[in-house]
């Protein structure tokens, strides 16, 4: 079995070079797991043991690597509400609602993202905002529900709306 502690990086970052890769795929809700394991698409056995904080996987992360091959996360595909704003009232309104009733939020582009929940996309399309329910894969997580409330971060859910409108 493959002990992993740290990510090693991710694939888009580190050069690879000759070597091949083995997913280890996941479910969005596993990857902010402290300790899991799983095995690889290829059969090999890993345990994650994140001891000091988790990490929140991304796709791509680099977990494991020898000279031949490298472990790399891969997020599967699940049920996902995704709504597209039409105005930046909107978007705040949404992100606002769906914050307060505590929901993992994602953000694709100009697309919020969310796990579906039945009760939520009707609440969505009773409010106008015209939700999609699509197989979608849930990464980048935005952490403003996990993370500690901190005014000096930058970090909020404000500010990441703030810097989307902004480029």
């Amino acid at each position: 079995m493959i002990v992993v502690e740290a990510i090693q990086g991710n694939i888009n970052t580190v050069s690879l070079n000759d070597r091949s890769t083995d997913a280890l795929p996941l479910e969005w809700f596993e990857t902010g797991k402290r300790v899991l394991r799983r095995s690889t698409a290829g059969g090999r056995e890993i345990a994650l043991h994140f001891l000091r904080e988790s990490p929140l996987l991304q796709e791509g992360d680099i977990l494991w690597m020898d000279e031949q091959i490298a472990i790399t996360v891969t997020i599967l595909p699940s049920l996902a509400i995704v709504i597209t704003p039409a105005t930046m009232a909107d978007m705040a309104a949404i992100c606002y609602e769906i914050g307060n009733k505590h929901l993992p939020l994602f953000l694709s582009g100009n697309q919020v993202l969310i796990p579906f929940e039945e009760p939520l996309f009707r609440w969505l399309e009773a409010r106008g905002y015209a939700p999609v329910q699509e197989q979608r894969v849930l990464s980048d997580m935005l952490r403003s529900n996990i993370l500690p409330h901190n005014h000096n971060s930058g970090s909020s859910l404000f500010s990441k709306i703030m810097q989307l409108t902004s480029k």
